[in-house]
């Protein structure tokens, strides 16, 4: 009983994807302020909402602030700038 299948790959094809270095480490961030950025994944708020009280705890002299996109898998120019702007670190939160 041989039947022939026609299997499709449902991922189609990937995007070319071409790497950057990562950020220059700061020496401390203690006095600076830190965006948590969620990413509106699933459980991702509750993600960053704990860093945030972790940050609260454990490096208090840190402006740890909660910032979203206004939507997920859309990239956010404004959301960019801000932290751009007025932060000296970001941390995403992508969730579980």
């Amino acid at each position: 009983m041989s039947t022939m299948l026609s299997v499709h790959d449902p991922r189609g094809y990937p995007p070319k994807v071409t790497g950057k270095r990562l950020a220059n480490r700061l020496p401390s961030v203690d006095g600076r302020v830190v965006y948590l950025v969620d990413c509106l994944f699933d459980n991702s708020a509750a993600f960053v909402e704990q860093l945030k009280d972790w940050f609260a705890k454990n490096m208090p002299k840190v402006d740890a602030r909660i910032i979203r996109p206004r939507e997920s898998w859309v990239d956010d120019l404004d959301m960019r700038k801000k932290i751009a702007a007025d932060g000296s670190a970001a941390i995403l939160g992508v969730g579980l």
